[in-house]
C-alpha cells in the first residue's frame, strides 16, 4: 500500500515549466486531497555578488532596499502567476485553490532550502519543473537533480511539454 500524499511542496522558478508543473500539483491534490505549499527560492547572492553590490550601492540602506526588492518582486511575479492560472482554470476546478495553503518567497540556496522546507512542512511530495537550459540540465537541471538525488520523500520532476506541432 502507498504512503497517503496530504501535503505537497510545490517549487518554483517561475518559469513556464514551473507553471506547466503547477497543473500536477493541483491535479494530485484534487485525487488526493492534499494541501499545496509553494515554495519560491531566490537564490542568496555569492560572495562576488555581495563585493559588487557594495562597490556600487555604497549606501547601506539602499543595499538593503534593493536585496529586500528582489524578493518583493519574486512575491510579485508569483502572486501574478497565480492568479493567471486560476483565471485560466475551469469554473468547477475553482475550490482547489483553498488546497493551496501557504505561498513563500524566501532567499536562500535553493536545493538546501527546498529539503528544509520540505521537513519543516512535513511534506509527503515535492513537485518541480525540469529546468529549460542545456541538453542535460533540459531533461532535470541542477536543482531539481540534487533535490531528486537529496530528497528522502518522493520527488516528481515534470518534463517539459512537448512543442505544438513537434
Amino acid at each position: 500500500m502507498l504512503p497517503q500524499v496530504n501535503r505537497i511542496l510545490y517549487c518554483t522558478d517561475l518559469s513556464k515549466n514551473a507553471s506547466y508543473a503547477f497543473q500536477y500539483a493541483v491535479y494530485l491534490a484534487r485525487e488526493t486531497g492534499a494541501d499545496i505549499h509553494i515554495l519560491k527560492v531566490v537564490e542568496q547572492l555569492s560572495g562576488d555578488e555581495k563585493l559588487t553590490l557594495q562597490s556600487y550601492i555604497l549606501n547601506q540602506s539602499s543595499r538593503e532596499e534593493f536585496l529586500h526588492q528582489r524578493l518583493n518582486n519574486a512575491q510579485a511575479q508569483l502572486q501574478q502567476r497565480q492568479d493567471y492560472f486560476w483565471e485560466q482554470i475551469a469554473p468547477e476546478e475553482q475550490a482547489l485553490r483553498s488546497k493551496v495553503v501557504s505561498c513563500e518567497v524566501v532567499e536562500g540556496y535553493p536545493v538546501q532550502t527546498i529539503l528544509a522546507r520540505s521537513k519543516e512542512l512535513e511534506c509527503d511530495l515535492i513537485i518541480m519543473g525540469a529546468h529549460e537550459k542545456g541538453w542535460f540540465h533540459t531533461l532535470l537541471g541542477s536543482v531539481a537533480k540534487n533535490v531528486l538525488r537529496e530528497s528522502r520523500i518522493p520527488t516528481l520532476i515534470v518534463p517539459r511539454p512537448e512543442k505544438k506541432g513537434s
